[in-house]
């Protein structure tokens, strides 16, 4: 019986530090969005505000600092946009979105962090000239590299809504020395 009882307190301590283990991967608290130029400068655009949602998940906030951006009108839409070597707009995803990630599974902040660029001097908005940041959980810091995406995939509704529409045969290797934010961070 006492065998039992010992083995029980070991399976039960064993889940907890599996826990912790797993909650300490993932980001918490509050975290700082910033964009990454070719330059290496970095341009802190927006608050994070991640929380434990479960043993697996996390659930997290997003907060523009909108004196970071500036309005444009392009495309027949207000957009707020970061002015540098390129227009770079932020997209917000248009559907529903949980808001939760876990260490294995970042896809809906990528979702939520979409952005299109558009070259000085270009008349309106490109939608084809999509930003995707392909994010990496490293040491509780989260970085993204850009990829290239049609953003004109988001026009109409996806079929399901409990699973991020944009998959990997969706985006494209972009030129990253010629994108002004190659790269973002998401750091404390």
């Amino acid at each position: 019986m006492l065998y039992r009882i010992q083995m029980g307190i070991l399976l039960v301590l064993g889940l907890l530090i599996s826990y912790q283990l797993q909650a300490q991967n993932l980001p918490l608290g509050e975290r700082t969005l910033s964009l990454i130029d070719n330059k290496g400068q970095t341009h802190p655009v927006a608050t994070l505000r991640f929380e434990q949602a479960d043993k697996d998940q996390v659930r997290y906030t997003l907060d523009l600092d909108h004196h970071r951006f500036t309005d444009h009108f392009l495309s027949m839409k207000e957009m707020k946009c970061v002015q540098g070597d390129e227009l770079w707009c932020f997209v917000p995803y248009p559907y529903q979105n949980p808001r939760r990630i876990s260490d294995t599974d970042l896809r809906w902040l990528e979702h939520d962090l979409l952005f299109l660029f558009k070259r000085n001097g270009e008349f309106g908005a490109n939608f084809w000239n999509g930003i995707y940041y392909k994010l990496e959980l490293r040491d509780g810091l989260l970085e993204g590299e850009a990829r290239a995406l049609d953003l004109n995939l988001l026009a109409s509704p996806p079929e399901g809504l409990r699973q991020p529409p944009i998959g990997e045969f969706d985006l494209d290797e972009a030129d990253l020395e010629q994108r002004w934010i190659p790269r973002i961070r998401i750091h404390p």
